[in-house]
Order: C-alpha cells, then sequence, then structure tokens
C-alpha cells in the first residue's frame, strides 16, 4: 500500500508543538539497530543539531513523516519498543480486528485483546463502570517489561494512537477526563495538554486514559473503505485531536439542567468540560445549536416541571429559572411554548 506524506513545503508550516525528545526517542530506536537516522531527519527536514536542544519543538507534519519512514526503514512499527519488532502492517491489522464492532466499547475490548498478539510487553486493559452505573471509563496499561529510555514515548504513542484511532472510529472527539503516566512530570509536560485534551497527572501507578463511559455506547461508523484511506496517513491520528464531540451537546445539557437558574457562563461550562470557551462555541455550532439554545432549553424544560407539577407562584418559578422579573419571564415562556406560563398551567388553548 502506498502510504501518502504531507507536502514538502508544509513541514514546518503550523504549530511546532512536538517535543525533540520523542524525535530523539526515534533516533535511539535507529541506532540500538545499528541503522543510520540521517536519511529519516532529512526527509522530515529536522536539522540534527535540533536534537542537542531539550527545549525544541517540531511540527506534527515533521513528526508524521520522521516516524513513518523510521517505521518502513526499521520494519518496526513500535519502533523499537518492544522485545520484538512489529512489522509493517501490524496496527493496520489490529484496527481491521475491531472495525465491524458494533459499538466503541466492543470494539476497544477486542482491540486490547488482539494487541498482545503483536506484544505482551505492554497490556491494554478496558475498564468500564460497574454494571448499572455511570462515571467514567479507563483505558489502563499494565507493563510487563522494562521499557528504558523509551518509556514515555512508548506510553504516550500507544496511548495517543489507540484514541485517535477510538474517535476515528466513532467520528467524534473523546473528551478525557484524565490522562495519567507512572513517571515524573518532563521538561516538556506543556505538550500533554496538546496531546491528552484535559488534566494529565504525572507519577500515577500505571498508564492510563479514562473517559466518560457514554462514549462505549457510540455506534462505529467506520468501514473498510474508510480504513483503507485513513491507514495511507495513520499517524495524524495521534497528535490531532477531533473537532466534533457527539456527547457535547447532552454533556452541557446536563450541566445547565442540573441548575436551570444559574447564569452558566460560557466561561464556567466551557471550564467543567475541559474546554476552551472558542472551542466550546465552535463545537456547539458544528452540533448546530448554540448555548444560548441550550439555556433555554434547560430553562423551558424546567419551567414546565414546575407549573405542571407544583403550585408555586408564577413569580417564584420565573426566579428558579434565572428570570429577574415574572413579565421577561412570561415574554420568554410565550416565545418557547405559544402560551404564557398560566394558560399553559390551566391547559387553556391560546387562539
Amino acid at each position: 500500500m502506498k502510504i501518502l506524506a504531507p507536502p514538502a513545503a508544509e513541514l514546518t508550516r503550523g504549530r511546532a508543538a512536538t517535543p525533540i525528545a520523542f524525535i530523539r526517542a526515534i533516533v535511539l530506536g535507529y541506532r540500538r539497530r545499528g541503522m543510520d537516522p540521517a536519511s529519516a531527519l532529512a526527509q522530515a527536514q529536522i536539522p540534527p543539531a535540533l536534537l542537542d536542544d531539550a527545549g525544541a519543538r517540531v511540527t506534527a507534519a515533521q513528526m508524521e513523516v520522521m516516524s513513518g519512514t523510521a517505521m518502513q526503514e526499521l520494519d518496526d512499527e513500535a519502533l523499537g519498543w518492544f522485545s520484538r519488532r512489529l512489522p509493517w502492517g501490524s496496527y493496520g491489522i489490529l484496527c481491521r480486528a475491531s472495525l465491524t464492532s458494533p459499538t466503541l466499547q466492543v470494539a476497544l475490548k477486542r482491540w486490547c485483546r488482539h494487541h498482545r498478539l503483536l506484544t505482551e510487553d505492554i497490556v491494554f486493559e478496558l475498564i468500564p463502570p460497574r454494571s448499572g452505573q455511570r462515571g467514567s471509563a479507563t483505558i489502563r496499561v499494565a507493563e510487563h517489561t522494562a521499557l528504558g529510555e523509551l518509556r514515555e514515548f512508548c506510553l504516550v504513542s500507544t496511548l495517543r494512537y489507540l484514541l485517535g484511532y477510538a474517535c476515528w472510529l466513532v467520528d467524534s472527539r473523546i473528551a478525557l477526563t484524565e490522562a495519567a503516566f507512572p513517571f515524573p512530570a518532563p521538561s516538556h509536560a506543556e505538550a500533554y495538554a496538546y496531546l491528552f485534551a484535559g488534566p494529565a497527572r504525572f507519577s500515577a501507578d500505571a498508564a492510563s486514559i479514562s473517559f466518560d463511559a457514554r462514549y462505549l455506547e457510540l455506534p462505529v461508523r467506520r468501514d473498510e473503505h474508510a480504513l483503507q484511506t485513513m491507514l495511507q496517513r495513520a499517524l495524524p491520528l495521534t497528535v490531532l485531536q477531533y473537532r466534533r464531540d457527539r456527547l457535547l451537546v447532552h454533556s452541557v445539557g446536563q450541566i445547565l439542567n442540573a441548575d436551570p437558574g444559574a447564569a452558566h457562563t460560557a466561561e464556567d461550562v466551557a471550564a467543567r468540560l475541559n474546554l476552551s470557551v472558542r472551542t466550546l462555541h465552535r463545537q456547539l455550532k458544528d452540533e448546530g445549536v448554540s448555548l444560548q439554545r441550550l439555556k433555554n432549553d434547560a430553562r423551558r424544560e424546567r419551567a414546565i416541571t414546575l407549573l405542571l407539577q407544583t403550585k408555586k407562584p408564577v413569580k417564584q418559578i420565573a426566579a428558579a429559572v434565572g428570570f429577574d422579573s415574572e413579565k421577561s419571564f412570561a415574554r420568554a415562556f410565550r416565545e418557547w411554548t405559544g402560551a404564557p406560563p398560566s394558560a399553559y398551567r390551566s391547559g387553556e388553548t391560546i387562539r
């Protein structure tokens, strides 16, 4: 299969956020095999002198070319991490084995199980919430061999690839509640926010990523043709974030419904979802809604419940759903339902 690569002219454009430490780890994989990384560095337009600058960064496109070239030259998609090589195409087979899964949960279970056929140096485990409960799901990595100097790069790369593949499978950003790593925070720790959007915790017991378990219920949306196309440029999955989040509207709704009378500024909602305000507005727009519309929906549903299930005065209901006056509430309620609150409560038909 022909592997596509970014145009050479685009390699150094864009944000340089990938730590040079990851390039140095690839170079180490070459040297352990007694091979010269010069060609790969040249193709990625990375000057060898840059390897000595601990604070240097490269672009996602440079990392893609460097990794892809190294995987083919070393014939090892693991880039030297494991006790035996994973020949070119190994992870493609792993992807294909989970492609026919009905849901993300089944796909991740298959991925974790089949990864052991490639290597048992590290083992993945999907830990869903207990039966009948909501909460977080976790993918945890158990290390069965010493990974040495390649430990950070191995754990970061394998978790980020699995996360990227999972997002691609369900065509949705999977928002992380936490990414944890079993080593002290490196000097380039700020790059983790780019690779794993959400809180990062270091010096943990094991490497893992956690996310809302509702993502597990999303259906797999890809087929064999889509997989063939994706595999021609699979490496961007390890560094690029998905824009669409198919659970975002529901997550925002939960926050708003918990307290419909609160102000719920964009800053507050975004902070609770580990997003920037700009990203929150953009992703909601991608889903065809706005924060204000979701606020109105939450207020309307709460107001209707209070009108029909309690005897509270309209003035109290207005305050409970965030309105300063009964008049402004009545005007908004009529826009929502076509009837004023008192008529809606009594069941009168508005002509």
